[in-house]
């Protein structure tokens, strides 16, 4: 069940941002999503060690918070495609300098091949300049 965020809650803004990205998988399924439209199995693929469970939990707090998109196919078999909205778009921006930071500091300056995995997760994607 989701919890109400109520804005006088938080003691800035970094608190509210750690409301909506907390937890183990959520920004992993963030970069994940990051410049692509992708189906259920091929996030769980992407977000190595994640459960279908948690997967599916995290996707429906990301939808209800307005950060991804969730694309319902009248198809059979149904064909669902999760995608960042421009919110979620605009918070992966805010995320790539803490990913830079993660590179330069605690990895130690590894560089990621695009699509390689490293550490059983999916990479981070290079910073990039944010366009406005």
């Amino acid at each position: 069940m989701a919890t109400v965020r109520r804005p006088g809650a938080y003691h800035c803004g970094i608190d509210a941002a750690m409301d909506v990205i907390g937890g183990k998988w959520k920004v992993l399924i963030l970069w994940a999503l990051d410049g692509r439209t992708c189906r259920f199995g091929e996030l769980r693929r992407l977000v190595s060690g994640v459960t279908e469970k948690v997967l599916a939990s995290h996707l429906r707090e990301l939808e209800e918070d307005g950060i991804v998109h969730r694309e319902v196919y009248d198809e059979v078999p149904p064909r669902v495609e999760y995608s960042l909205t421009p919110l979620g778009v605009l918070l992966n921006g805010a995320l790539a300098p803490l990913g830079a930071w993660g590179r330069e500091h605690v990895i130690g300056g590894a560089a990621e091949a695009p699509g390689e995995a490293v550490g059983g997760h999916f990479p981070i994607p290079s910073a990039r300049p944010l366009t406005m």
